[in-house]
C-alpha cells in the first residue's frame, strides 16, 4: 500500500471546554456550554465543565505524553470566554497567556498547532445581550476576537480551522447552543445560524490570509457520506437529497461560495432558508479555504419520505443511555429524504454505524468534487473503558477501529487523494458534549467520573502504546 509522506501530521484532537476545566476561574467568564453543560448535570448526571479532564492545570504533563506517544501536531480549540471574558473589551491578560504557554510547551517539542478558533464555547455575555449566533451582531463580535488570536499567534500556528462542525450545530443545535425554549420550534433559525457562521468563517478565513505568513485556513466539518438503504430509485434519490442538504450545503459555501441549489429550494419551499443580506455572499467568496477537515465517526443512511407519508420535519435523535437501538429518532424531511439504520452495519453503543470505508469513500467524493487537501480532525471511538484493579485500560475495540480507518486514509491516498494530517479523537478522555466522561475516546484515561472529579490522573492505554508505534513508523505498523 501507499506509504504515508514524511511530512504527514501524526497526533490527536481535544476542545477548550471538553478538556480544559478552570471554567471560571483566572478571569474566565461562563461560555454557553459551561451553562448547558451544568444543567446536563443537573438534570441527566454527566459532568459539567467546570473540571473536565483539568487540561489547564496539567497541561505540561499532558504534552509531555503527546510528545512520548510522538505526535507531530496537536488539533485544539481556544476558548473565547478565556481570552474575552465578555466576548470583546479587554483582553483577559491570564486567559491568554495559558494559551501562549501551550502553544510555546507544544513548540518545544516539535508539535505543530493546528488551532481552532470556535468549538462550540460562545462567551455566555454574548447570549444575554442578543442571543448569541442567532443575531448578526455575532460576524462583528467573532471578528475582533478572531483578529486578536491570529495576529497573537500568526508568527507559530500556520494551520488553523474557523468554526467546529456547523453541519452538526444545525442538526443539534440545542445541545451546541443555547437556544431558548421558546425559539425551539422555529426551525429556520438553525439556518440562520449557519448563515451568520457562513460569515464568521469567510472573515476568519481572510484574517489568516492577510496576517499569517503562509498561512491555512478551513473548517473542521462533521461530516458522513449518505448511502441508500436499498437500490430502488426513490432510496437513491433520497441519499443524494440528503447528502446536499447535510453536507454539500456547507461544502459548496466553503470552496464554491454558494449554497447548494436543490438544498436551498427545499429550504426556501419549507419556509427554512436563512435571510441572505446584499454582499453576504461577496464576503463569503472571498473568504476562500485552503483546505477540508474532516470530522469523522460514521456514515449515515438514507430512505424515500413521501409528502404524503403523514410525517412532520425532525431532527436527529440523540442516543444518551449508551444502549444500542436506544437513539431517540433519525431526521425526516418530508418529499425529501428520511434517515434510517444501515442495516449492514455494527455501530458503537451510542447507535454510531462502525465504517472504515465510508472515511474512504469521502475522502474520495470530496477530493473529485473540490480538488483540495483534506486532514482528519476528529476520528474516534467512545466507549465504556474499564480501568482494570492493576491500573491498565485494555481497548483494543479502539485500536481495531482506528487501525481498520487508518488503512482507509491509506487507500485513499492510493487513489490520489491529498491528505496532510491525521488527528484521532481524542488527546485524552474529556468530556463528550451529550453523554458526559463515562464516554471515552481518548489514548490517555482520566481518572474520574461524572459526579467525582478524583485528582484526573493520567493512565496509559493499551491504544496510547499501539499509536506510539504507529507514528514511529509512520503508518507502517498498524
Amino acid at each position: 500500500m501507499k506509504q504515508f509522506p514524511k511530512n504527514f501530521l501524526w497526533g490527536a484532537a481535544t476542545s477548550a471546554y471538553q478538556v480544559e476545566g478552570a471554567a471560571l476561574l483566572y478571569g474566565k467568564k461562563a461560555s454557553q456550554q459551561d451553562v448547558i453543560n451544568e444543567k446536563s448535570f443537573e438534570e441527566k448526571g454527566f459532568a459539567s465543565a467546570e473540571i473536565a479532564s483539568d487540561h489547564y492545570h496539567h497541561y505540561k504533563e499532558d504534552v509531555a505524553l503527546m510528545a512520548e506517544m510522538g505526535f507531530s501536531t496537536y488539533r485544539f480549540s481556544i476558548s473565547w470566554s478565556r481570552v474575552f471574558p465578555d466576548g470583546v473589551g479587554e483582553v483577559n491578560e491570564k486567559g491568554i497567556e495559558f494559551y501562549r504557554k501551550l502553544i510555546d510547551e507544544l513548540l518545544t517539542y516539535g508539535i505543530e498547532p493546528i488551532v481552532t478558533l470556535y468549538h462550540y464555547d460562545l462567551p455566555w455575555a454574548l447570549v444575554e445581550k442578543y442571543q448569541g449566533w442567532l443575531d448578526r451582531r455575532i460576524v462583528t463580535d467573532f471578528e475582533y476576537y478572531a483578529k486578536f488570536v491570529i495576529n497573537e499567534f500568526k508568527d507559530k500556528v500556520k494551520y488553523w480551522t474557523t468554526i467546529n462542525e456547523q453541519s452538526i450545530i444545525v442538526q443539534y443545535w440545542t445541545q451546541k447552543c443555547y437556544i431558548p425554549k421558546e425559539l425551539q420550534s422555529q426551525n429556520q433559525l438553525r439556518y440562520q445560524i449557519n448563515h451568520h457562521m457562513n460569515l464568521a468563517h469567510a472573515t476568519a478565513c481572510k484574517l489568516v490570509h492577510e496576517l499569517v505568513p503562509d498561512g491555512l485556513v478551513g473548517a473542521a466539518l462533521g461530516y458522513a457520506p449518505i448511502y441508500p438503504l436499498t437500490a430502488k430509485p426513490e432510496d437513491v434519490l433520497a441519499a443524494l437529497n440528503a447528502h446536499d442538504l447535510r453536507n454539500a450545503f456547507y461544502l459548496d459555501i466553503y470552496f464554491k461560495g454558494i449554497y447548494t441549489e436543490s438544498a436551498m429550494t427545499y429550504l426556501q419551499e419549507n419556509h427554512l432558508a436563512p435571510i441572505v443580506e446584499p454582499g453576504d455572499m461577496d464576503l463569503i467568496r472571498e473568504g476562500y479555504s485552503d483546505f477540508l477537515a474532516l470530522n469523522y465517526y460514521a456514515s449515515e443512511c438514507a430512505k424515500a419520505c413521501p409528502k404524503e407519508s403523514g410525517k412532520a420535519i425532525r431532527y436527529s435523535g440523540v442516543n444518551l443511555s449508551g444502549k444500542k437501538g436506544e437513539i431517540s429518532g433519525f431526521e425526516t424531511h418530508p418529499g425529501f429524504y428520511e434517515m434510517c439504520k444501515n442495516p449492514h452495519l455494527d455501530t458503537t453503543d451510542w447507535d454510531w454505524a462502525i465504517d472504515p470505508i465510508g472515511l474512504e469513500y469521502a475522502f474520495r467524493d470530496i477530493y473529485t468534487r473540490y480538488n483540495k487537501p483534506l486532514m482528519i480532525t476528529e476520528n474516534g471511538l467512545g466507549a465504556f473503558d474499564e480501568l482494570t484493579p492493576e491500573g491498565k485500560v485494555h481497548d483494543e475495540y479502539r485500536i481495531s477501529y482506528l487501525r481498520d480507518h487508518i488503512k482507509a486514509i491509506k487507500r485513499a491516498m492510493e487513489k490520489g487523494v491529498e491528505v496532510w494530517a491525521y488527528c484521532p479523537w481524542s488527546a485524552l478522555d474529556l468530556l463528550s458534549t451529550s453523554n458526559g466522561v463515562k464516554k471515552r475516546y481518548g489514548f490517555i484515561y482520566v481518572d474520574r467520573t461524572d459526579d467525582d472529579p478524583k485528582d484526573c490522573a493520567r493512565i496509559k492505554k493499551d491504544s496510547f502504546y499501539w499509536y506510539q508505534k504507529v507514528i514511529q513508523s509512520n503508518g507502517e505498523n498498524l
